[in-house]
C-alpha cells in the first residue's frame, strides 16, 4: 500500500537516500530541513520540499510549523535522519503534538545521547563501554583513576568528535570546567581499529543491521569515506540493546578494539548514520521501517560523497598518507550522491555547501559546526 513518508534532515546524505528508497518502493516522500538549499531538495524522487524553522532558535515555531505540516502533507511516518530526532519527539511527547515519528520515547533518545547514560545502559551485551567516568564539576577531576595520558575525555553530548580530547596532558584535563549544563565524560582510550553501526528496530527487534568502517575523516570526527565490515560482535551487542530498551527506530553505533582486538561500544547515535547507504532498493530497507520486515543490505563497495573526500579526504592524505594511496582509494570508491533515474548532484551539493558556508561566516565558526548548529541538542530543557 502506497504511504506517505517525511523524511526530515534532508542536508544529510542520509536522507537523500532514504528518500529514494521510498520513492523506488512506491511511496510518497516529502523532504523537510531548516536549510533553505539542502542537497536533498534537488532530488527527482519526492513529492515536495518544506522548509522548517531552527527548532534551537526557537522550539515553539519549531512545534508550530511541524504541527501545520503533518496537517497539510498527513503523512503516515515520519523519518528523522539528523539530531532533529530529539525536537520531533519533543514535538510529540512534551507538546503533545500528534505527529507519527519513527524514534522512541523523549527521554530514552536523551538517555542513549548522554554518553554518560549510555555507558551504563550498555552492559553486559558483549561489547562492554571502556570504563566511563561522569564529570559533572571540577571537583570530579581529580578523582580520574587514570593517568590522563590513558584517557579521552568528551563532553557528554558531543557529536562527530566535537571537542574530544585524545590521551591529553594533566595541565589540559586540569583547564577543564564541565558543568551539569555541560557535563563531560571520561573513558578509558583503545588503541585499534574504530567500527561504525546502522540499525532499524521495531518493537525492539532488530530489523535491519550493516557494521562500516571509517577510512577517511574529518579530523577526528565524522567519518566521510567507509567500507563495508563484517562484525557479528557489533550485530549481537545491537540486537541486546533494542531489545533491552524495547527500541523502536533507527540507531547508530560506534565501537573501538582495545589492545587485544577486543571490540567495545565507546557511544551511540539514535539517528542515521552512513551504514544507510549499503542498502540498496530492492533490499528491503523501507519495509523494516514502515513494517518492521528483515532487510538485508546487498552492497559491498567502499563509498564516499566525492566532494566530502576532496574537501576533507584530500588534505588528510596530503598530510598522513600521500596522494598515490588516495587516488587508488577515491577510484575504487562508489558516489552514494549517484542513483538510477536521478539527476547529478553535483551543482545541489555546491549550493548546499554555499548555504553553509554563508552561515558559517556570520556565526563564526567551521563548516562542520554550522551544518548541524541549528539542530543540536545539548541537554538543555525543552518545552
Amino acid at each position: 500500500m502506497r504511504k506517505a513518508v517525511l523524511v526530515t534532515g534532508a542536508r544529510a546524505p542520509a536522507a537523500l537516500h532514504l528518500a529514494r528508497i521510498f520513492h523506488s518502493a512506491g511511496h510518497r516522500v516529502i523532504l523537510a530541513d531548516t536549510f533553505r538549499y539542502p542537497m536533498s531538495r534537488a532530488t527527482r524522487m519526492k513529492h515536495g520540499y518544506a522548509q522548517l524553522p531552527s527548532p534551537r532558535a526557537s522550539f515553539s515555531d519549531y512545534c508550530a510549523a511541524v504541527a501545520a505540516l503533518v496537517a497539510r502533507e498527513a503523512p503516515d511516518l515520519i523519518v528523522p535522519t539528523c539530531e532533529e530526532v530529539f525536537f520531533l519527539a519533543a514535538v510529540r511527547d512534551i507538546s503533545r503534538i500528534d505527529v507519527p515519528l519513527f524514534a522512541p520515547r523523549f527521554d530514552l533518545l536523551a538517555r542513549v545521547h548522554n554518553k554518560a547514560d549510555f555507558a551504563e545502559l550498555a552492559t553486559g551485551l558483549g561489547a562492554d563501554p571502556p570504563p566511563t567516568t561522569r564529570l559533572l564539576s571540577r571537583e570530579d577531576l581529580p578523582r580520574l583513576s587514570q593517568p590522563s595520558e590513558a584517557l579521552v575525555l568528551k563532553p557528554a553530548w558531543s557529536r562527530f568528535g566535537s571537542r574530544v580530547l585524545i590521551r591529553p596532558s594533566r595541565a589540559v584535563v586540569d583547564a577543564l570546567f564541565p558543568t551539569a549544563a555541560d557535563p563531560w565524560v571520561a573513558q578509558t582510550y583503545l588503541p585499534g581499529e574504530e567500527i561504525s553501526a546502522y540499525a532499524v528496530a521495531v518493537d525492539g527487534c532488530l530489523a535491519a543491521f550493516q557494521s562500516y568502517r571509517p577510512t577517511y575523516r574529518v579530523g577526528q570526527g565524522a567519518g566521510v569515506a567507509f567500507a563495508p565490515a563484517d562484525e557479528p560482535v557489533a550485530r549481537q551487542f545491537v540486537e541486546g540493546l533494542v531489545g533491552r530498551l524495547n527500541w523502536t527506530g533507527q540507531i547508530s553505533f560506534d565501537f573501538r578494539r582495545d589492545a587485544h582486538d577486543a571490540l567495545h561500544v565507546i557511544e551511540c547515535n539514535p539517528r542515521t548514520t552512513s551504514g544507510v547507504h549499503y542498502f540498496g532498493p530492492a533490499d528491503g530497507l523501507e519495509k523494516s521501517i514502515l513494517e518492521g520486515r528483515a532487510a538485508r543490505a546487498s552492497s559491498t563497495a567502499p563509498m564516499t560523497l566525492p566532494l566530502a573526500m576532496l574537501a576533507y579526504g584530500l588534505p588528510d592524505a596530503i598530510r598522513h598518507r600521500g596522494l598515490a594511496q588516495w587516488r587508488r582509494d577515491f577510484a575504487g570508491m562508489q558516489d552514494i550522491s549517484a542513483w538510477p533515474g536521478d539527476r547529478g548532484l553535483l551543482l545541489a551539493q555546491l549550493r548546499a555547501l554555499g548555504e553553509i558556508a554563508v552561515r558559517a561566516l556570520r556565526n563564526g565558526t567551521g563548516l562542520v559546526e554550522a551544518s548541524v548548529r541549528d539542530i543540536e541538542w545539548d541537554g538543555e530543557p525543552l518545552s
